[in-house]
This record gives structure tokens, sequence and C-alpha cells, in this order.
């Protein structure tokens, strides 16, 4: 199987969603999150720098999971068009 470089976009969004992830963790150890959703600390440690931009859907599910990130304040975080954080609690105020 051959797999298709990546778009700008995706890149952007893989960026987004590890920095979501970075101030969601704060001060937790990596290893101790990485554990608690059962995945490698490699494994974080990658999607947390961005260069693995497009990450399983139950990883994020599991690692949003641990962190107290719902996956709809991830999916909105990861595809904002004018990047405004949303905060590590993972609420983001609706416009009206």
């Amino acid at each position: 199987m051959v797999r298709l470089p990546l778009t700008a976009a995706e890149v952007e969004r893989g960026r987004r969603l590890g920095a979501l992830l970075r101030r969601a963790r704060g001060d937790r150890p990596m290893l101790d999150v990485a554990l608690a959703a059962r995945v490698s600390p490699e494994t974080l440690r990658k999607i947390e720098s961005g260069r693995v931009a497009t990450p399983a859907f139950p990883t994020v599910a599991a690692i949003a999971g641990v962190l107290g990130l719902s996956l709809d304040a991830v999916w909105a975080e990861i595809n904002a068009t004018a990047h405004e954080p949303v905060p590590a609690g993972g609420h983001q105020r609706r416009a009206r």
C-alpha cells in the first residue's frame, strides 16, 4: 500500500492537535498520560510534536479521554480556520 504525501492542511491539523494535547497535558508527565491512554510514550511524543499528523481515531480518543478533552473540542481546535486555541478544559464559547 502506497501512502500519499500529506497535504498542507493535514500537516497543519496535526500541528494543532499536538499543540492542544500538550496544553491539555500541562505539567502531567508524558509517561503517565501515555500509559493511562494505553499508547506508547513515543506515540504521544510524536503526536504532540506534529510528527504524526494523522493519528488513528481510537488513539486520539483515548488520549483526549485521559486529558478530559471532549472530542468536539478536539475537532473544533484542529479544524479552526482562524486559529484560536480551545482552553485545556475542552470548552469553547459558541458564537451567537
